[in-house]
């Protein structure tokens, strides 16, 4: 079990490391990237900064950092949530939309290169079980009862 757990998390780490380095050449840091990239996949709707802290972990100051380095190069804009007004959400700009569109575009060739090593079939089998592990991992499963 063990052994799995080390096996996926370093995969896990060198795949998001080196698409990171990939990707990085065009929104100049990886940090800057995965923030793009998260709010691209948001298709337009706001995402808060939380939300963007928790999924790269790391702390609401060093996104809001990034994020104040984004939205003064024009690529994000931030608004206050209407139902927190705590809350900043983050939209991407059409330059924003560009850096992120221009950075995959630069970058299909690589990930066709990384895919091709593996059958389509071998493709569905991974994604299957990545996603059952996400479930998995999701729900808690496994976690023991603590008492106070």
């Amino acid at each position: 079990m063990f052994e799995t757990v080390i096996a996926v998390r370093s995969t896990a780490q060198q795949m998001d490391n080196t698409i990171s380095e990939w990707m990085a050449d065009s929104a100049a840091t990886p940090a800057r990237f995965q923030i793009l990239a998260q709010l691209w996949a948001a298709k337009g709707r706001g995402v808060a900064q939380k939300d963007i802290a928790t999924a790269m972990g790391v702390t609401r100051a060093t996104v809001s950092g990034l994020m104040g380095a984004l939205e003064r190069d024009g690529m994000i804009t931030s608004t206050v949530a209407d139902n927190d007004r705590r809350s900043c959400l983050a939209t991407l700009t059409r330059k924003g939309e560009a850096v992120v569109e221009k950075a995959i575009e630069t970058n299909k060739g690589r990930l066709r290169a990384v895919y091709t090593a593996l059958s389509p079939d071998e493709l569905t089998a991974l994604r299957t079980l990545l996603e059952r592990f996400r479930q998995v991992f999701s729900c808690g499963a496994g976690k023991r009862d603590r008492k106070p």
